[in-house]
Order: structure tokens, then C-alpha cells, then sequence
């Protein structure tokens, strides 16, 4: 059965790239990019979550491509790039290194914005030689480090080894989702999305959702439940902000609290009341705030050594939202 992968109007439908390609990763799998926007803007790298694409950016992409050379990819079995037998953090690694390389010039600096699986991608590649060359500074969205299946919240049961095991076998459930109906999208706005995301919110991430094949879902999820990337989170030596929904029953705020204290340079932790795991699309504005301010602050501000650690200080003090 073929699924439209996408909402094909409105908001949160995909703008057709400037240009696309395929970077190739270390073990030679073929990953589907993007490119939106100005060529001479700076770059703005996306990497999105478990289940996703390059689709669920549409709000950022309409937003930034106008001043920025916007940069996305599909990761390996999501949207248009194939799946491969190995998936693990190493891989995500891997393949956003082959993305930067594929993307950016030599030497060229670029902020680096990942959501869910996409922010584990970034913690994953914290030590890698193309991140440290490429990324000047980052965004964490709705993402953790370590303990995904313990401290998820998606069973509204008490803390502790019952609710551990029916999360696992509903978040590594080997069922098919099925076709989008009103009690797929009900289901899918309780687990990932805030009490107030509208009806248009829901499907057009119920569409991106359904369409991921089972086979991934389910490989990419047994990943998610061994995750352990406390040391990559505190080797991501870059400015580094961090937002969360604190109605978000998949990676909680005790996530991204963990994870604003470990960073070597956080630089503003950001929750946002009724909001759920799928900041991009239920706070699109207030992503691309942030996205902006990093950018104005640490790309075309051209913020180095003393200044930039003078910069992160002041932000690190921002209250939240």
C-alpha cells in the first residue's frame, strides 16, 4: 500500500529544494539531502527524529530559506533514503558527517539543529572531525541522552518496571500503523503532540508518521531503547541551546534538564508550557527564534574566544519561556 507521505498544501506542506543529491556514508549507504534557500545565506543543517523526514521542516524551511542556505536530509530507511542492515549511533554518526562533507565547504561553519533522533545524531557526532570543523553552534529539540524507555511518559502509570515494559513494547511494537484515520490521529496527538496542537498540526505529522515503514520503525526504536550518549552530550563543545515541551510524554523535561546541566556550553533551556514532542511543528516560530539567534550570534556575528564565551553567558541567562 502506497501513503502520502506528506501533506500536499498549507503550512506545514514541503517547499520543492533548490537542489538535491545523495551523500554516500562510510559503509556506502545513500542518504537523500536537500538544499533550500540562498547560496550564499549560512548554512542551517536539520536532522530529524525517529519516524520522520525531511517533511517535518517544512515550517522551518519556508521560514529561513529566505536569508539562509537551509540543509536537510532523510535519515538511513526514513523518507526517501534507503534502509541499510546496520542502524546505531555510530551510524547516525556516521551519516551526518557524510552530510557535512557532501554540503559544506572546507572550513565553512554552520549551525546544526537536530529534534528527537536527530538531537541523539548530534550527540552522537560531538567528537567526530567534520562535526568539530563544520558546526559552530547547536539546537537540541525535544531529545535525551540516555534512559528514553525508563522515564518516557507515555504510559501514565508510577515510575518503575511496569510501565518500563509497556513502553517498550509499545514504542518497539512490530504492528502495522495503518492508514491515517480519526483514531490514528488521536492516538498519535496523545503520545507526541501538546493538548492544543490544532487538527492541521496532527496530520500533517500523522502523514510523515504512517509513512516510515514498519521494519524501520521498529529496528530504529530498539536503538532508542539502549541509548547511551551521556558522554557524547558532554563532549558537544559548541553553544548549545535546548527546548523542550513540557507536555512532551516521549523525552520529558527531566531530559533536557539532564542534558542543559551537562553541556559544556548550554546556552539556554527553553520549556514551553502545553507544547509536545513535536516542537517543529506545534512552536515553528519560536524553533526558528532560536535558530535565528544562533545563527546572528555565532555565524554572520562571527563571535570567537573570549566574546563567544561573553555571548553564551549572557543567553545562558535568558529565564524561559
Amino acid at each position: 500500500m502506497t501513503r502520502l507521505m506528506h501533506v500536499r498544501s498549507g503550512p506545514y506542506a514541503p517547499p520543492v529544494p533548490v537542489r538535491e543529491l545523495t551523500a554516500v556514508s562510510a559503509d556506502g549507504a545513500r542518504l537523500h539531502v536537500e538544499v533550500h534557500g540562498t547560496g550564499d545565506g549560512p548554512a542551517v543543517v536539520l536532522a530529524h527524529g525517529w519516524t520522520c523526514s525531511t517533511a517535518f521542516w517544512a515550517a522551518q524551511i519556508r521560514d529561513l530559506a529566505a536569508g539562509h542556505r537551509v540543509i536537510t536530509y532523510d535519515q538511513r530507511g526514513h523518507g526517501r533514503s534507503p534502509s541499510t542492515p546496520t542502524c546505531g549511533t555510530d551510524v547516525l554518526a556516521d551519516d551526518l558527517e557524510a552530510v557535512l562533507k557532501a554540503t559544506l565547504s572546507p572550513g565553512e561553519r554552520a549551525v546544526m539543529v537536530g529534534h528527537s533522533m536527530g538531537g541523539m545524531t548530534v550527540m552522537a557526532a560531538s567528537e567526530r572531525p567534520a562535526f568539530r570543523e563544520h558546526v559552530v553552534a547547536a539546537l537540541l529539540l525535544s531529545t535525551g541522552s540516555s534512559n528514553l524507555v525508563a522515564e518516557s511518559l507515555v504510559v501514565p502509570f508510577r515510575a518503575g518496571r511496569a510501565r518500563t515494559w509497556l513502553t517498550r513494547k509499545i514504542l518497539g511494537s512490530r504492528l502495522p500503523l495503518g492508514p491515517v484515520t480519526p483514531v490514528a490521529r488521536a492516538i498519535l496527538k496523545y503520545g507526541t503532540m501538546g493538548p492544543g496542537s490544532s487538527p492541521l498540526m496532527v496530520e500533517a505529522c500523522a502523514r510523515i508518521v504512517h509513512a516510515c515503514p514498519r521494519r524501520v520503525r521498529y529496528t530504529w526504536a530498539h536503538v532508542l531503547d539502549l541509548l547511551d550518549l551521556d558522554h557524547g552530550v558532554r563532549e558537544l563543545r559548541v553553544p548549545t541551546a535546548v527546548v523542550v515541551g513540557m507536555a512532551d510524554r516521549l523525552t520529558p523535561p527531566v531530559q533536557s534538564r539532564a542534558m542543559a546541566a551537562a553541556l559544556p556550553e548550554c546556552v539556554g533551556l527553553t520549556e514551553l508550557p502545553g507544547v509536545g514532542h513535536m516542537t517543529p511543528v506545534e512552536a515553528p516560530e519560536l524553533v526558528c527564534s532560536r535558530i535565528r539567534e544562533l545563527v546572528t550570534t555565532y555565524v554572520t556575528g562571527g563571535v570567537s574566544g573570549a566574546g563567544a564565551r561573553g555571548a553564551r553567558t549572557d543567553a545562558g541567562e535568558e529565564a524561559n519561556a
